[in-house]
């Protein structure tokens, strides 16, 4: 016996059945060391730099792993600050490096070694290009399940997250997190870091201009 299009067992399965979709979480400051400490146990120097660099720097990850050595280092020395553009949005973005994420970008070059015009994370097929996105995905997902996170609530937005949403809860300011993200409207920065709507607005009204 056939069956028809409008039969319930015909109807199409929806993209994102089974899966858990909206925001990715981000890391708290416990698993960021987790992970440091996971990846310094298994002498993962690149993975160790790419992560330093995904949790300081708060660029997507197209952006992430198309950056140059250039980009990161000056007379020899990996620098504080670095602007990069960003692909999607075509605007520039400043960001600080800390401490421990120069110290690991130093320890991965001093292994990578290349010069100002190679890309910093390399592809393992070809050395003249660069890291893939989708491996980079891969990567942050054997880093959160190693300590334990579900692969579903976790992933590279994740550690684009994780700063921006420690200095917000820290100072409640939007613009800066806005600005450090390199969003173009508030708007978008609310709705990336789930801040309440009201909870927004409240803040606006009391800061004194």
């Amino acid at each position: 016996m056939g069956t028809s299009r409008f039969d319930p067992v015909c109807a199409p399965q929806p993209w994102n059945a089974g899966r858990k979709v909206g925001a990715k979480r981000p890391l708290k400051p416990r698993q960021v060391w987790s992970i440091r400490f996971l990846l310094d146990q298994g002498r993962r120097i690149r993975d160790r730099a790419l992560f330093d660099l995904a949790i300081d720097s708060k660029l997507r990850g197209c952006d992430i792993v198309t950056i140059k050595i250039g980009d990161l280092i000056s007379a020899g020395t990996v620098r504080s600050r670095a602007i990069i553009v960003q692909q999607k949005t075509g605007r520039p973005v400043q960001f600080e490096l800390m401490e421990d994420a120069r110290a690991s970008l130093g320890r991965w070059l001093a292994c990578r070694g290349g010069g100002a015009s190679d890309y910093l994370f390399p592809s393992r097929v070809n050395e003249a290009s660069h890291l893939s996105t989708r491996q980079y995905a891969r990567l942050v997902e054997e880093w959160v399940t190693g300590i334990g996170l579900r692969r579903e609530e976790y992933g590279t937005h994740s550690l684009r997250r994780t700063k921006a949403a420690l200095i917000y809860r820290a100072t409640g300011n939007l613009r800066a997190v806005q600005i450090l993200l390199g969003h173009s409207k508030i708007e978008n920065t609310v709705r990336y870091l789930g801040v309440d709507v009201e909870d927004a607005l409240a803040l606006a009204e009391s800061t004194e201009i």
